[in-house]
């Protein structure tokens, strides 16, 4: 497949959920050997809406929290979905998931991690806050990891970019 032109352009802000969304994934280092966890977020309240961990570095990994994200959300057609341009995220399941949700794709130039900057930021502050050592099996971590995400991250945590409101808050701040 050829790479879908950027069409999000370092363009990180939204105006409403389910407008942009970015994805990536990181490893995670534990004594059992590496868990790789793959994420996806909602550009408006940087909030974790789709989330995937396994020992394989797969296309499943990345289909399952897109997945999760298009379950949760439901979008509108016409999200705009950035990644890079890996072979998870140009798989044909991946692509089939995104065409079956009327989404349009797009991918950050080779090799220029500034593309998707909120995605490394993310993993940035996910390995300072949470991920701070070796984690003794991929259990430990996953229930470490989700903790985060789920209970700490998303609702309590946060953000100067949200006006220092956590990303639930921000999401709820609209029907007040």
């Amino acid at each position: 497949m050829i790479p879908a032109p950027n069409r999000l352009n370092q363009n990180f802000s939204a105006s409403a959920p389910n407008r942009k969304w970015v994805s990536d994934f990181t490893y995670i280092e534990t004594a059992e050997g590496w868990l790789y966890l793959a994420v996806v977020l909602d550009l408006f309240s940087r909030r974790v809406i789709g989330w995937a961990m396994s020992a394989k570095m797969d296309t499943q990994l990345v289909v399952s929290a897109l997945e999760m994200a298009l379950l949760g959300r439901r979008p509108p057609a016409g999200l705009l979905h950035h990644s890079d341009q890996g072979s998870q995220y140009t798989s044909a399941a991946y692509l089939n998931c995104l065409n079956t949700a009327l989404a349009e794709l797009s991918m950050s130039g080779a090799g220029n991690c500034y593309d998707n900057a909120v995605m490394e930021s993310f993993f940035s502050t996910l390995k300072t806050e949470c991920v701070t050592g070796v984690f003794l099996t991929h259990a430990q971590a996953r229930t470490i990891i989700f903790e985060y995400m789920e209970v700490w991250y998303n609702r309590q945590r946060l953000h100067s970019t949200l006006g220092y409101r956590s990303p639930v808050d921000f999401e709820l701040g609209l029907t007040l």
